[in-house]
């Protein structure tokens, strides 16, 4: 475990990785929001946020010093939870025409991914929040654009 430092212990780390998490969940809930998407910059900071806290919260009771079991079971929990979120994204656009159909797969995406970077933000992990938040908006942009061109 070279080069990660998990644990958070003062104010200003804590302020700066749920800050970062809300920074990274709004690259992705911006680009949601420019397209009308459901779930959009308010949701994707939020779900960010709030996969932030749930690892801070082993982190700070000190329970991952050596062990890594229960920051697992945290981000496994977070992961789960979030699909009821997407579900209901999925459940809501499908209601909507009338006819049985399936809408929002990607804003699901986007809320799991949004978890998947908050996690990183809690931990600390800064430069794997970075690299994921762009990857994920050249995902929603550019491969946008290429769909509708093929």
């Amino acid at each position: 475990m070279s080069g990660i430092n998990l644990l958070a212990p003062d104010w200003l780390g804590l302020l700066l990785r749920l800050g970062f998490a809300l920074f990274i969940g709004a690259l992705v809930g911006l680009e949601r929001e420019a397209n009308d998407k459901p779930a959009g910059l308010r949701t994707h900071m939020l779900v960010s946020l709030g996969a932030a806290f749930f690892v801070l919260v082993p982190i700070q009771l000190g329970s991952v010093q050596g062990d890594l079991d229960p920051l697992s079971r945290v981000i496994q929990g977070v992961a789960a939870g979030i699909g009821f979120i997407g579900a209901g994204v999925i459940l809501r656009d499908a209601q909507e025409n009338g006819r049985v159909s399936v809408h929002g797969l990607t804003t699901a995406a986007s809320t799991w991914v949004a978890a998947a970077l908050g996690i990183a933000a809690g931990c600390g992990l800064w430069q794997l929040g970075l690299i994921g938040a762009l990857m994920v908006l050249l995902t929603l942009t550019l491969v946008k654009r290429l769909e509708t061109w093929l």
